[in-house]
């Protein structure tokens, strides 16, 4: 494909639109949105009002007048569409790590005479901890870890619960959600699923695919800020059985009757803990006022083409430049992203980055690019496999000032 061939893909794009709701920095091709999404003009106007009128002048009158206390229903409800379920079994709240032990102490405890978590080696590490440190504090349970493609065949009537993240961070490889749904049910186990890297990306149908449990965070693909509220999704049946483990005033049936003895709210009220971090929640309600007028299936569309312009640099031009392709090339086996590996990725990325093209880097070796179609263009692509294969032919990566690694990658 040339630069021409890609200008008349974005002329015709439903999305293109959408680009211009971000602010993204001039002259920047910005591949980062799987880490961190871009600031939009909506999340930014909502923080603002939030912190000049709502907290400024409102003060703590802003819990009624400006419906503080009802953010964490407000945030689901724009999401439901997004994840394919019905805004009463959504609600944003605490972190995704929270998220995940709250769920996954629930569901073992329902599963009480069954002995073992099944996860993915490789999983997000995050989710590896919480799920060892959730046994742990059972000590009934213990962790089996299998390979991404060994999932379905070690699901077996010993299982008490799967925890998977849908979408792989490192490879981009994604998990068939109804199959493993639908062969963790015949055994008689849960699923507890991440959709980290999936919510946003990809689309998704919670209640169609009979998904028990997910969790996700709202600042990737979602756009939420730094460090954004996460959400949590119950299938309907499991809502009245699970405890909250962590019983916070926010969980309560009354809070604002201060009782001393804990009484569960109904439904997915129940795993709110704290108090909700209002300024986050009302950026990450703006950011998702974007998703009001977008069609999830355009973005998948756009997805599985802005990937092919990447791929092309990587089978042509870049073919000889040490690079394996490590996500999969067939759309409904992937998330929204292109990973590479290279026995030098940490200076290939940081070379990048000085050109203007913001990917990241994933230990051991492997360069990633998120592919976001709400503002990513097709020339952006194109122009970022320009760059790479400049900065592969002139081999200015192996400059001193590219080696040293930064704590965050």
């Amino acid at each position: 494909m040339s630069r021409e061939e890609a200008a008349a893909l974005d002329a015709v794009d439903p999305l293109r639109a959408h680009r211009d709701q971000f602010e993204l920095p001039e002259g920047m091709i910005y591949l980062d949105g799987n880490s961190l999404g871009p600031l939009s003009h909506a999340a930014r106007d909502a923080a603002q009002t939030c912190i000049g009128d709502e907290w400024g002048r409102g003060l703590i009158r802003s819990w009624n007048t400006a419906g503080w206390v009802d953010l964490p229903q407000r945030c689901g409800r724009r999401l439901a569409d997004l994840l394919g379920a019905a805004e009463q079994d959504i609600r944003v709240a605490d972190s995704t790590s929270i998220n995940l032990y709250k769920l996954l102490v629930a569901a073992l405890a329902l599963q009480s005479g069954r002995r073992t978590v099944l996860t993915e080696a490789g999983n997000f590490p995050t989710d590896l901890y919480i799920t060892d440190a959730a046994t742990r504090a059972g000590a009934t349970h213990g962790v089996r870890r299998v390979a991404f493609d060994e999932i379905e065949q070690a699901i077996d009537e010993t299982v008490a619960v799967v925890v998977l993240s849908h979408v792989h961070y490192r490879t981009g490889a994604r998990h068939d959600m109804a199959a493993v749904t639908r062969r963790a049910h015949a055994c008689g186990a849960l699923v507890l699923w991440d959709l980290a890297h999936s919510a946003g990306a990809v689309p998704l149908n919670l209640a169609g695919d009979d998904v028990d449990l997910a969790i996700g965070c709202g600042y990737k693909f979602l756009n939420g800020g730094p460090g954004a509220p996460a959400f949590l999704y119950v299938a309907p049946g499991l809502q009245p059985v699970l405890e909250n483990p962590i019983c916070g005033w926010f969980g309560h049936a009354r809070p604002f009757e201060f009782d001393d003895v804990y009484e569960p709210a109904a439904g997915v009220d129940r795993w709110q803990v704290g108090t909700p971090g209002v300024i986050g929640m009302r950026s990450l309600e703006g950011a998702l006022s974007v998703w009001d007028s977008v069609s999830i299936s355009d973005v998948a569309e756009k997805s599985a083409a802005l990937f092919d312009g990447l791929a092309a640099w990587i089978d042509g031009p870049l073919a000889d430049a040490g690079f394996e392709l490590v996500t999969p090339r067939d759309p409904v086996r992937r998330g929204s992203q292109v990973s590479c590996r290279h026995p030098d990725a940490w200076p290939i990325c940081q070379a990048l980055i000085e050109a203007g093209v913001i990917g990241d880097f994933r230990t051991p070796d492997i360069l990633r690019f998120g592919l976001t179609p709400l503002y990513l263009r097709h020339v952006d692509v194109w122009d970022a496999g320009a760059r790479l294969a400049q900065i592969m032919a002139s081999g200015r990566w192996r400059d001193a000032r590219f080696q040293a690694q930064q704590r965050v990658t």
